[in-house]
Formats: C-alpha cells, sequence, structure tokens
C-alpha cells in the first residue's frame, strides 16, 4: 500500500524511538509502522521477480505450482484463519491455483487446521508460518503490518504470475483485493483502530512496534522459501 509505505519520515531506530515521550510515541505510530513496511516491502523480494522469470513450461509444470501454493496458502492461513477457523470450500485462493492446474496437497474439501499445514511444510518455513499465526493472533502491530503490505504482496504476486497465466488479475482472488483500494481501506482502519488503542495505553507502543517488526520478519523466511522453490525449478 504505497500510501502508507511511502508516507513515513526517517525510520528511528528502536532505542532512539524508545527515548521519545509516550505521547509523541503514540501520535508517530502510523509512520513507525509504514516504515516497518517499506523496510520489508515484499515485492523487493527476488521471489516474484524470479518467478515472472521462469520459461513458460516451468512456471506452468503443475508440482511447481502446488510446492507454491502449499507455502503461500499455509502463510495466508496464518494470518486469515486465526480469525474465521479453517479455509472454507472453494478458497478462493485455492480455485486460483487449481485453475492454472497446481498439483494440491490440500484439497478444499480438507479442512485442516494451522498445524496440518505447517506438518506438510519445511521445518524452517514451518516455524515462520507458527510465528505468523501467534503473532496476528495476540498483537495489533502483526495485523497492522500485515493489512499494509498484503496489497504490494498481491500485486507483486499477480504480476508475476500474470507473465505465464494472461487473466489471472482477473481471478477472484486477486480481483476482490484490487476493486476499490478494498486493501488500503483495510489498512488505514487497522493503523487507526491502533493508534487509539496506544493512545489509551502509550506503554505498549515499543511492543506494539517491535511485534510488527517479528511479522514482518516472518513474512520474508516465507518470499526466501518460494524463492528457494522457484530457483530450484529454473
Amino acid at each position: 500500500m504505497d500510501g502508507v509505505i511511502y508516507r513515513t519520515q526517517e525510520w528511528r531506530s528502536p532505542a532512539g524511538f524508545a527515548s521519545l515521550q509516550a505521547t509523541i510515541r503514540t501520535a508517530r505510530f502510523p509512520e513507525e509502522i509504514g516504515a516497518i513496511a517499506a523496510h520489508h516491502r515484499p515485492s523487493r523480494m527476488p521471489f516474484f521477480k524470479r518467478l515472472a522469470g521462469l520459461p513458460h513450461e516451468v512456471a506452468r509444470d503443475p508440482a511447481l505450482l502446488g510446492d507454491i501454493h502449499l507455502v503461500y496458502q499455509s502463510a495466508m492461513y496464518a494470518i486469515g484463519g486465526a480469525d474465521c477457523g479453517p479455509p472454507r470450500r472453494q478458497d478462493p485462493l485455492t480455485q486460483t491455483f487449481r485453475n492454472m492446474g497446481a498439483e494440491l496437497a490440500l484439497d478444499d474439501e480438507e479442512l485442516v487446521d494451522a498445524e496440518e499445514w505447517c506438518r506438510r511444510l519445511d521445518p524452517r518455513t514451518a516455524q515462520s508460518v507458527r510465528a505468523m499465526q501467534t503473532l496476528y493472533m495476540r498483537s495489533l502491530g502483526a495485523r497492522c503490518v500485515v493489512e499494509i503490505m498484503s496489497e504490494d504482496w498481491m500485486r507483486a504476486l499477480a504480476d508475476a504470475l500474470s507473465v505465464h497465466f494472461p487473466q489471472i488479475a482477473d481471478e477472484p482472488y486477486f480481483a476482490e483485493c484490487f476493486d476499490d483500494d478494498f486493501a488500503a481501506q483495510h489498512a488505514e482502519k487497522a493503523i487507526a483502530m491502533t493508534q487509539r488503542q496506544l493512545s489509551a495505553r502509550p506503554e505498549l507502543v515499543l511492543a506494539t512496534l517491535c511485534n510488527a517488526r517479528l511479522m514482518a520478519g516472518a513474512l520474508d523466511g516465507v518470499w526466501h522459501r518460494l524463492d528457494a522453490i522457484v530457483d530450484a525449478a529454473g
């Protein structure tokens, strides 16, 4: 979400930020959370460019698409399923990959919990996904940074896949996000709500930003794993 990611001043070090008065820290929360998102901006990661650059026959390989789906869906479930339970039948993300011909490790009919996804991942990625779920459930800062960065990674993924699947942006998973600035509005609301709560509890600002950084770092681990999968395939 460029509006938040770019609307930041110089990113203070944690030590420098901690020395500010509590009211100033709270007032600067939108800039600080935006700066964290900018520092960990998903589209900067090599995975997306590498995926776009694959030969068409490699990018369209059902096994590769299935591997990408498993890692990506696991991460999305960690930050989406934490509130609403197992993925619903005919999940738009899974349906998108099915329409591309992916060999899916888990079918829509298999309503599984987060740990079932993690058991199918490599240990390091499973650790990142578990951390994401824990952070998302306990911290508004983690939720904020996800909301800010989600449109960026979804556009980067749609752009990369569109090289090989030109109609991919029309899939409901992407179209619903991009219509009417849906993701941008969610991010603005999440930041405003969190800032209101921090105004009442300014002593929580540092911990909230710390959890946002941890979430952004865990997401980096997901993009690194996806890049390794695509690199090995190419």
